[in-house]
């Protein structure tokens, strides 16, 4: 038996409130921190509970009695896994032994893991026991057509810089393992559409799917042939800048990247299929022309995520220093995101809580869910059960067929809330709060992945890519942001930070906005 097994028993301490207090808790600290120690040590036990004890590897989800796993894992969730571990350490939820031999069995496996040998990636499904790249979905035996993928490679790729810094005994091996993957291998030169500085793909594929497809050499030269995605991920405001990011911190892409993203979809009517027409300006960066578009709401004005979730504007900044090193831009944009989707749920649509994500559906199955005016999507990710879709005038160009709508049974997702700690603690606080003790949609393994607020549905199961953003919002509050210590270092500095210090969003406050805490 691992040593690092030993978790079990103290989780069960902890729950019995007879563990000693974490370093975290030691002096005292600010209101709230008590709670958040809590969540902590019950989330970290549902991450305890997915992960294989021989490979290291986490399943995708577990039922919520933590009983039964998932027969498949991604790169996210290995990646969240490891940075989970790394921040149960510096919480005090395990000791560094334990820690150490967790990550360096994780490492093992992923040194053996069948990957792309012109890029490095990995694939986009494994076997959480064997390690096996899965041809067949276990739950259906339907086939699999192995994917490598941009953004989730991107998130394990990030967890590799953290345990590096984290654990020096294993920094050899995690940079090994980082420095073979090769971010080059997704980024177009050519760009989307209107994009000339350049955009990733979603991913490839070796050999050709049934759906489609873009035969090319690989990007990075490799002389491979990939099968790309037809789309690219071409909106700034998406969880898949963290692959931009690491690509320019590694050298394999050029900071212009930044520029190859559309803050909205161009204005005028030839765009007005998106949720809203935009306001702004162009501006001209390193000699690319850039739209910085933004759309509003309640008097705010911001650059919107593709469908309007919380995960696609913040879960970047987990890591990142956004706001620090975006102060024309992020540090602005994330705090108009959490306002507007507080604004949203506790008053447009009344629901008493809030916090829009894809997530569990309460009622079967997982769903994407979001502020639907917020989003560029025109049909996008709703706020309830009902997917009431809004949809307003396009003044000159569309009318709208939606424009006042009636909102029904609203689904809100814990980390939603806890991606917003950074700028509402309070109002993050007292919503999970609730979402814990007025709708009971909390169970061993700290909250359930969502619930529908008015009837009351609970999605009694934990999602291990929802549990590790958790764990790293939670970590940061109370650690001062030591995830982002370990995940910079001075060359991400020089190449990044100058390329973000320069964009300028036209996101603001506006006449009658201001932080609603």
């Amino acid at each position: 038996m691992k040593r690092w097994m030993s978790t079990v028993a103290t989780v069960g301490l902890v729950a019995s409130g007879l563990a000693l207090a974490s370093p975290a808790s030691a002096g005292g600290g600010r209101p709230g921190d008590a709670e958040l120690e809590r969540w902590a040590h019950d989330t970290w036990r549902s991450l305890v509970a997915m992960t294989d004890e021989e490979t290291g590897l986490p399943a995708d989800n577990v039922t919520g009695d933590l009983q039964t796993s998932s027969a498949y894992t991604s790169p996210t969730n290995i990646g969240g896994y490891l940075w989970s571990t790394v921040t149960a350490r510096d919480l005090g939820i395990i000791g560094a032994d334990e820690a150490r031999d967790r990550m360096s069995t994780t490492l093992d496996t992923l040194t053996d893991l069948e990957r792309n040998d012109a890029s490095g990636m990995y694939y986009n499904w494994y076997s959480p026991t064997t390690g096996e790249k899965l041809t067949t979905w276990p739950d259906s035996g339907d086939p699999v057509h192995p994917f490598l993928s941009t953004v989730d490679n991107g998130w394990l790729a990030a967890a590799l810089r953290i345990v590096r810094e984290a654990e020096p005994a294993l920094a050899e091996q995690a940079d090994a393992l980082y420095d073979s993957m090769d971010f080059a291998s997704f980024f177009d030169p050519a760009g989307a559409a209107g994009l000339p500085a350049g955009t990733n793909r979603g991913g490839f594929w070796e050999q050709a799917p049934p759906d489609c497809s873009v035969a090319a050499p690989m990007y990075n030269g490799s002389g491979a042939t990939a099968y790309y995605t037809c789309h690219h991920y071409d909106t700034t405001v998406s969880e898949s800048r963290i692959a931009t990011y690491l690509g320019i911190a590694n050298g394999q892409l050029p900071a212009t990247a930044l520029s190859g993203t559309h803050r909205t979809m161009p204005p005028g009517c030839d765009w007005a299929w998106q949720e809203q027409l935009p306001s702004g300006e162009y501006r001209t960066y390193d000699g690319f022309q850039v739209w910085e578009g933004a759309y509003s709401y309640d008097g705010m004005s911001f650059v919107p995520s593709w469908g309007g979730s919380m995960f696609e504007s913040l879960m970047p900044d987990l890591l990142v220093p956004e706001t620090k090193w975006g102060p024309k831009s992020w540090r602005l944009n994330h705090p108009i995101t959490v306002a507007v989707q507080k604004q949203h749920g506790l008053e447009e649509a009344g629901y008493g809580y809030w916090g829009f994500s894809p997530a569990s559906n309460p009622f079967g199955g997982y769903a994407e869910y979001g502020v639907d005016i917020a989003g560029m999507r025109s049909d996008g990710y709703t706020s309830d059960a009902e997917k009431t879709d809004v949809d307003i005038d396009r003044p000159g160009c569309a009318e709208g067929t939606n424009p006042d709508p009636v909102f029904g049974d609203g689904v809100v997702t814990p980390h939603a809330a806890f991606l917003a700690l950074p700028y509402d603690r309070k109002g993050a606080l007292s919503n999970l709060e609730g979402i814990e003790s007025e709708l009971g949609a909390y169970g061993p393994g700290g909250f359930y992945d969502a619930v529908a607020v008015r009837s009351g549905t609970i999605a009694e199961r934990y999602l291990s890519l929802d549990q590790s953003m958790i764990m790293a919002a939670i970590g940061n509050e109370l650690t001062k942001d030591k995830l982002k210590d370990y995940f910079v270092d001075r060359e991400m500095e020089q190449r990044l930070r100058p390329a973000m210090r320069q964009q300028e969003f036209s996101s603001s406050w506006g006449a009658g906005g201001g932080h609603k805490g």
